[in-house]
């Protein structure tokens, strides 16, 4: 199992997990949901107490990733597999992210 902490402008929002091949999480941390204040990570993640589910990594995250000539260069230098998003998210997008949304590896 993979997980990574989601943080909004630094902030902990919530933790994303890929279980097995086809089963990703998401769920907010609860200090995040209990604050009114604070927006939802995506629109398509609306803040609740649930766990969202998905056979695939999530299209919010996905789209955190680089494409292109940039995710070869990434995958070469990071020694990971270009099929690997999840790794490849954990790994890239720790800092300098478009948008408010870093995500930072938890290592057990």
């Amino acid at each position: 199992m993979q997980k990574g902490a989601v943080y909004q402008n630094s902030l902990l929002a919530g933790y994303l997990e890929k279980r097995g091949p086809d089963d990703y999480q998401f769920i907010y941390d609860d200090d995040y949901l209990a604050n009114p204040l604070l927006p939802a990570v995506s629109l398509t993640l609306p803040k609740t107490q649930q766990t969202y589910k998905s056979p695939v990594l999530f299209s919010f995250f996905a789209g955190l990733l680089s494409e292109g000539i940039n995710k070869s260069i990434q995958c070469r230098l990071l020694k990971i597999d270009e099929d690997d998003d999840f790794t490849r998210l954990l790994r890239t997008a720790s800092e300098d992210t478009i948008g408010a949304i870093t995500i930072k590896e938890i290592t057990v």
